[in-house]
C-alpha cells in the first residue's frame, strides 16, 4: 500500500511570520514537491501573490490553492475535501502538502477533517506548527498589530468575536507539535530563553519549541515530523468549542531588518558506529541521548546483529520510530544524522550514541 502523503498545518496570528516561514521552506525544499493550501480572508490575497512570486520549480503557481470563501473549518465538506482530492489526484502527487491557516481559526476541526473517508487512507497530518511573534508575545500582546488581527476577525461572520486573543493563543499552543518563536532577533538572548521556557511549560509534553529569525528554519526540521495528529485529537484539548476563526497573514512587519540569517542557528553532524546487539535497548538509548541534549531530529540506519535488513530509525524529539527497509548494500554499519540548534555538544552526543 502506498505511504500516506504527509500534510503540515501552519497556524499563528496575522503578522507572526507564517508566510515568511513558508516562503523560506519553498525556496529550500531540497527537491521536495510541496503543494500549498492557503486559507485566506477578505482582501488578504497578498499571501498567495508573495508565494507565487517565489519562482521555485518545486512549487509552481499550480501547486498553490487559495481557499478564500471563509474559514476552512466551516467549509470542510465544500472546500477543503474537494481541494485535497484534487491535489491527491495529481500525477506526480505532491511529496508534502502544507496548509497555511489563520490563528483565528481553531486547528482542531481541520485536523479532524483528515479522518474523512477517502482522505484518511491517503494523507496524514505530519504535524501542526504554530508560529508566534516572539517580540509581541514577550510584550504580552500576542500579535504585532492587535488592531489588524481584530479587523481581520471582524471580516468573517462565522467567527466568534468575543473570545479574547489570549484564549485563541492558548488554543494554538494546545494544538501545536512544534512552536516557532519568530523574530527572535528582536529580543535579548535572556528574553528569548525566558520565552522558550514559558512556551515549553504551556505546551504538551514533547512539543518542540524553536527560535527563528525571518522564518529561516531548515526544511528537515519543519517537515517529516510523522505525528499523525488526526488520530491524537484528545490531547489537543480545545479550550472552547464554539466557532471563532478567521484568516491570515501577509507578514506586514517592516523588512528593513531583513538580514538573512541562513541556518547558522542550526547544525547537523553524523555519528557512525558498528552493529547494535539489541534494537529496543538501542532505541531507548537514543531517546535518552535526545532528552539529555535537546536534539530536534535524529535519523539514519542501524545495523542490528544477525539481521540482514538495515533498520531505518527516525526520531522527532524523544519519540523514536523504526522499521526494517532493505538489505545493506554497503558496509554493515550504523550511521545517524543528528540535527539540533547550534551549540550541540557533538563530542558528548557521539560518545553517548557509540556507547
Amino acid at each position: 500500500m502506498a505511504a500516506k502523503i504527509p500534510a503540515t498545518v501552519v497556524t499563528g496570528f496575522l503578522g507572526a511570520g507564517k508566510t515568511t516561514l513558508i516562503r523560506h521552506m519553498l525556496q529550500n525544499a531540497q527537491g521536495k514537491r510541496i503543494a500549498l493550501i492557503i486559507n485566506e480572508f477578505g482582501d488578504l490575497g497578498v499571501d498567495g501573490d508573495i508565494l507565487k512570486g517565489c519562482g521555485v520549480e518545486t512549487c509552481t503557481a499550480d501547486d498553490i490553492v487559495e481557499l478564500s470563501n471563509g474559514c476552512i473549518c466551516c467549509t470542510v465538506a465544500d472546500d477543503f475535501i474537494p481541494t485535497m482530492e484534487q491535489l491527491l489526484a495529481r500525477d506526480p502527487q505532491p511529496d508534502h502538502i502544507v496548509i497555511e491557516t489563520s490563528g483565528l481559526a481553531l486547528p482542531q476541526p481541520l485536523i479532524r477533517a483528515f479522518n474523512w473517508p477517502g482522505i484518511s487512507t491517503k494523507v496524514t497530518v505530519d504535524g501542526v506548527i504554530t508560529v508566534v511573534d516572539g517580540r509581541a508575545v514577550h510584550d504580552g500582546q500576542f500579535a504585532h498589530n492587535v488592531a489588524a488581527v481584530d479587523a481581520q476577525r471582524a471580516q468573517d461572520e462565522n467567527l466568534d468575536h468575543e473570545t479574547p486573543l489570549s484564549e485563541l493563543f492558548e488554543d494554538q499552543i494546545a494544538a501545536a507539535d512544534m512552536i516557532v518563536i519568530n523574530k527572535s532577533d528582536l529580543l535579548e538572548p535572556a528574553e528569548v530563553e525566558a520565552l522558550l521556557a514559558r512556551l515549553k511549560s504551556e505546551s504538551r509534553i514533547g512539543v518542540q519549541v524553536v527560535k527563528a529569525s525571518m522564518g529561516a528554519l531548515p526544511v528537515d526540521v519543519l517537515l517529516g515530523q510523522g505525528i499523525g495528529a488526526e488520530s491524537d485529537l484528545e490531547s489537543r484539548h480545545e479550550i472552547h468549542h464554539h466557532h471563532h476563526h478567521h484568516d491570515d497573514e501577509g507578514d506586514h512587519h517592516d523588512h528593513d531588518h531583513e538580514h538573512e540569517h541562513g541556518h547558522d542557528e542550526f547544525e547537523s553532524f553524523i555519528v557512525i558506529r558498528g552493529e547494535v546487539s539489541d534494537a529496543p535497548s538501542f532505541k531507548a538509548q537514543v531517546a535518552d541521548v535526545i532528552r539529555a541534549h535537546n536534539i530536534l531530529r535524529l535519523k539514519g540506519f542501524v545495523a542490528i546483529e544477525n539481521k540482514p535488513m538495515r533498520m531505518t530509525l527516525q526520531a522527532v524529539g524523544p519519540r523514536v520510530d523504526s522499521y526494517f527497509d532493505q538489505p545493506f548494500a554497503g558496509p554493515r554499519e550504523t550511521k545517524l544524522v543528528v540535527i539540533g540548534e547550534a551549540g550541540l555538544d557533538q563530542e558528548a552526543i557521539t560518545k553517548a550514541l557509540q556507547a
